[in-house]
């Protein structure tokens, strides 16, 4: 049986952070270069990521990461602000090959597809 939890870890990025990654193989963003770690987020923490730091954005990437892949274990840490619950960082390099998944996502309220919804709700 698949462990739908090795695949509760997922990446945002704008259309040319995704075309920077596949071109250097390396996923990474201006924010997680400025704070030292990638910033990653599970599926119940995706909407409001997406309300709080992508609202000038027309269509991004979302990104599934299967952390099974992961050469580095993921640190889960309370954010910063009015986040609540801990959130997953990764202390390395987050190569374009641990992506499980890749979806665009566009402005229409970054409808998040329905998969992950499922996840949600089944509290997974």
């Amino acid at each position: 049986q698949l462990n739908l939890f090795m695949f509760d870890v997922y990446k945002v990025l704008t259309v040319n952070e995704w075309k920077n990654a596949l071109n250097s193989g390396y996923i990474e963003t201006f924010l997680d270069k400025e704070d030292g770690y990638v910033h990653l987020s599970t599926s119940k923490q995706l909407a409001l990521t997406l309300n709080l730091y992508f609202e000038q954005e027309d269509s991004l990437i979302l990104l599934q990461i299967n952390k099974e892949k992961l050469d580095t274990p993921l640190v889960y840490e309370a954010a910063d602000g009015n986040r609540a619950g801990e959130f997953p960082h990764l202390y390395d390099k987050l190569s374009t090959e641990v992506v499980s998944k890749k979806w665009v996502i566009t402005r229409s309220g970054f409808r998040i597809p329905d998969e992950i919804l499922h996840q949600i709700e089944k509290g997974t």
